[in-house]
């Protein structure tokens, strides 16, 4: 697949519609490096997440025949949030599949919309799956969080502006889930800048992409432990295209701990007066963890999002002080 044109082609769709983000840089990071550190602020995408864009470049890019049945996706939050916005713009009707755990924060910001919501399952792979089967059945289209061309291209547009605005970049860190998000990163990165080194960062409670690609296959855990990083958290499925592009495109795998998250977390608080949420804290956390190890390097660490809710962040912020 041609990568480059299909990212391209995305930000045209979708640039109307979206925030071409901050790429702020952190003098307190680049202290502990002794270079230059950027921040992709995704946190400040419409939103609260980079989810904004993949959702919107897939709703738009299909025929209204093909949207007439109305959509399903299936979602913790952050994608359906994506979902719903698109719908808003685009004037099409869907349904949202959540777990039944959800963040309460997210449910009530998807409440927001004129979106159907349904729940299924504790586990969101479990919810997806059965979502996917529902779309099957009732002949909809399916709109996946992650293992989709579209989304991954409109994931894809982050690193067109990051290489737009940066002449150099050295490594990118960014965390993973499903690995829409990487695979959209890396895909454009391998082309675009070669030399640049995709690590990708995940909590050690749900490292799911890690043990894949560790063990040559979709590796799915039937007991997850609870993590920060809600937005990353649940796996992939077992044939979804994000696992060989990761596979093949990421250079190293990073694996914090929640306590590590929740530092992140805390540093953008009282350093950049940012509210980030659990999965932007991993890649913070990542760098964090032996900041030395990029000496002198420009870094890039894609920021994916800030929803994170009032009690979770007040009980994090309590804890450090």
């Amino acid at each position: 697949m041609d990568w480059t044109d299909a990212i391209s082609q995305a930000r045209e769709r979708i640039s109307p519609h979206i925030l071409n983000t901050p790429l702020y840089s952190s003098p307190y990071l680049s202290k502990k490096n002794e270079g230059q550190v950027w921040l992709k602020l995704e946190s400040e995408q419409y939103t609260g997440s980079f989810k904004a864009r993949g959702a919107l470049n897939k709703i738009l890019k299909l025929s209204a025949e093909e949207k007439a049945p109305g959509l399903i996706t299936a979602s913790t939050g952050n994608h359906a949030q994506g979902f719903a916005r698109a719908l808003s713009i685009s004037g099409d009707k869907g349904t949202i599949f959540l777990p039944k755990n959800a963040a309460p924060a997210k449910v009530e910001a998807l409440r927001h919309y004129e979106v159907q919501l349904e729940f299924y399952g504790e586990a969101c792979l479990e919810t997806e799956l059965h979502a996917k089967a529902i779309a099957e059945k009732e002949g909809r289209v399916w709109v996946s969080p992650y293992n989709d061309p579209d989304i991954i291209a409109g994931q894809g547009t982050i690193a067109s502006e990051i290489t737009e605005a940066l002449p150099k970049v050295d490594v990118v860190l960014a965390c993973i889930g499903g690995g829409g998000l990487m695979s959209g990163l890396s895909s454009w990165f391998k082309t675009h800048s070669p030399k640049t080194k995709l690590i990708g960062c995940l909590p050690e409670n749900s490292p799911e992409m890690y043990l894949s690609v560790e063990k040559g296959e979709v590796v799915i855990i039937d007991e997850p432990q609870d993590t920060l990083s809600d937005g990353s958290a649940g796996g992939l499925e077992s044939e979804s295209i994000t696992f060989d592009i990761c596979r093949q495109n990421v250079d190293e795998y990073i694996l914090v701990s929640e306590d590590q998250i929740a530092s992140a977390i805390t540093f953008m608080v009282t350093k950049h007066h940012k509210i980030i949420e659990g999965a932007a804290g991993v890649a913070i956390a990542s760098f964090m963890k032996d900041a030395k190890r990029f000496k002198g390097l420009n870094v890039v660490i894609v920021v994916c999002g800030s929803n994170i809710s009032t009690e979770k962040l007040r009980e994090i912020l309590n804890e450090a002080s």
